[in-house]
């Protein structure tokens, strides 16, 4: 946490999205619960490009032994949203409509991950975005790309 003050949900909304996530990130507003949740965090944001980290446990598992689609998902679309959401404009917000996400390799448990989002076209009322998924060796676990629609709050 910084000497900065903390922000309400109000104070956050009235914020260009870069601001807002920038203040997720030093403390000055809550993370969203979901990150929390599945154990990754934003470290890097930029106009256009946000950096995830996460390094899944047992908990995140499926039937097979490996890390769940879902999880690896949950982190590709945050990356993929949050790319957009370092662009918007004071007031609007955004929903994803669509993500296709191709899985290359198997992930398994206490492999620290990275989930690079960028944007490829933003629009008025749609936004394009993609993101990677790689260990911290380099290796490619995951791609995914994404339509979101955005909107006025």
């Amino acid at each position: 946490m910084t000497d900065a003050a903390v922000l309400d949900p109000t104070d956050l909304a009235n914020l260009p999205g870069l601001d807002q996530l920038q203040a997720m990130m030093d403390g000055r507003f809550a993370p969203a619960p979901i990150a929390s949740s599945v154990g990754f965090g934003l470290t890097e944001v930029e106009t256009g490009r946000v950096v995830f980290e996460g390094t899944p446990s047992l908990a995140m598992y499926n039937p097979i032994g490996t890390v769940h689609g879902g999880w690896i998902a949950t982190l590709l679309d945050s990356a993929c949203g949050c790319a957009v959401h370092s662009m918007l404009k004071p007031g609007q917000a955004y929903t994803t409509l669509e993500l296709k996400t191709v899985f290359h390799r198997a992930l398994t448990a206490g492999i620290t991950v990275r989930a690079e989002g960028r944007i490829i076209q933003m629009g008025r009322r749609a936004a394009f975005s993609e993101a990677t998924l790689k260990g911290l060796d380099g290796k490619l676990y995951a791609t995914a790309t994404s339509t979101l629609l955005v909107m006025e709050r």
